[in-house]
C-alpha cells in the first residue's frame, strides 16, 4: 500500500529526510514518534504529493508519486483521507456541511446520496446529534470527531493522521485513539500517524517508529520499541534507564 525507499530532502543546508526507508501492508497502522520539528510532517507532506523526493521514491497504491501529473495526483488523494492536527474545520459551514464538503467538490452524488452517506460517517463517530452545530459550537474534541468523519466521508483506503490528540485532554485523547483502533480492526483502514503521544502509538500502531535527525532510531511492535535498550528511544518515550 505504501512504500519509502531511500528518501532524502534537504532544504537549503538541512538535510532533513537522510534515506529513509518504511513500508505500510493493507490494513495496517504505521505510527511515527519523534522530537519536535524533527521532520516527522515532512513523511506526510511526501505521501500525499505536497513535496517529492531529492533521491529515492514514494510509490502508494502502486505508484510512483513523484511522477503522476496533477490530475494522476488528484486522483490518488481521492483514496487518502487526512485528519489535521487541527481538524482546519471552515468555521461559517455546519458540522454536516463540513463533511460534505468533499463529496460535492469532488463527485457527482445526489444530494440524497451525499445526506445518506454524510449521516453514515457521523454516525461512525459517535456525532449525528451535532449535524447542524458550527464548528464553535462543540468542544475541540468534538472537532476532531468531525474531522475524522470528514476524512472518513470518501471511502479512502489510507488514512493519514496528524497529531490526532493534540489539544485534547486525556479522557478525550484515549476517545480519539481508540476510535482510529476501531476503524482499522472493523474497516481495514490503513494509516500512517504522526503523533506525541505513547498512550496513542500503544493503542493504534501495528508498527512504532521513532524518528530523529533525519531517520528512523528504531521501528517494530510498540512494545518491542517500548522495551529497546536504545538510550535516545528511552529518553524519548520515557522510559526508565537504567
Amino acid at each position: 500500500m505504501i512504500r519509502f525507499e531511500n528518501v532524502h530532502k534537504t532544504f537549503g543546508q538541512q538535510h532533513v529526510l537522510r534515506g529513509v526507508d518504511f513500508s505500510v501492508d493493507k490494513g495496517k497502522s504505521l505510527v511515527i514518534m519523534g522530537p519536535s520539528g524533527s521532520g516527522k510532517s515532512v513523511i506526510i507532506k511526501h505521501l500525499i504529493g505536497l513535496l517529492h523526493p531529492d533521491q529515492g521514491s514514494v510509490h502508494i497504491l502502486g505508484k510512483d508519486v513523484a511522477s503522476l501529473d496533477q490530475a494522476g495526483l488528484q486522483q490518488l488523494r481521492k483514496d487518502m483521507g487526512y485528519l489535521f492536527q487541527h481538524s482546519a474545520l471552515i468555521n461559517w459551514l455546519s458540522v454536516f456541511d463540513n463533511i460534505a464538503l468533499p463529496l460535492r467538490e469532488t463527485t457527482s452524488m445526489s444530494k440524497n446520496s451525499i445526506e445518506a452517506k454524510v449521516m453514515e460517517v457521523l454516525g461512525l463517530v459517535k456525532m449525528e446529534d451535532a449535524r447542524h452545530k458550527f464548528p464553535s459550537q462543540i468542544s475541540g474534541g468534538m472537532q476532531k470527531r468531525v474531522g475524522l468523519a470528514r476524512a472518513l466521508v470518501t471511502e479512502p483506503s489510507i488514512i493519514l493522521y496528524d497529531e490526532p490528540e493534540a489539544g485534547l485532554d486525556p479522557e478525550m485523547s484515549a476517545s480519539v485513539s481508540h476510535m482510529m483502533r476501531r476503524l482499522k480492526e472493523e474497516y481495514g483502514m490503513t494509516s500512517v500517524t504522526v503523533t506525541h503521544s505513547v498512550n496513542c502509538a500503544l493503542t493504534v500502531a501495528d508498527t512504532l517508529a521513532v524518528f530523529e535527525h533525519g531517520r528512523f532510531l528504531i521501528s517494530g511492535p510498540p512494545t518491542e520499541v517500548l522495551n529497546s535498550d536504545h538510550t535516545r528511544v528511552r529518553e524519548f518515550l520515557g522510559a526508565p534507564i537504567d
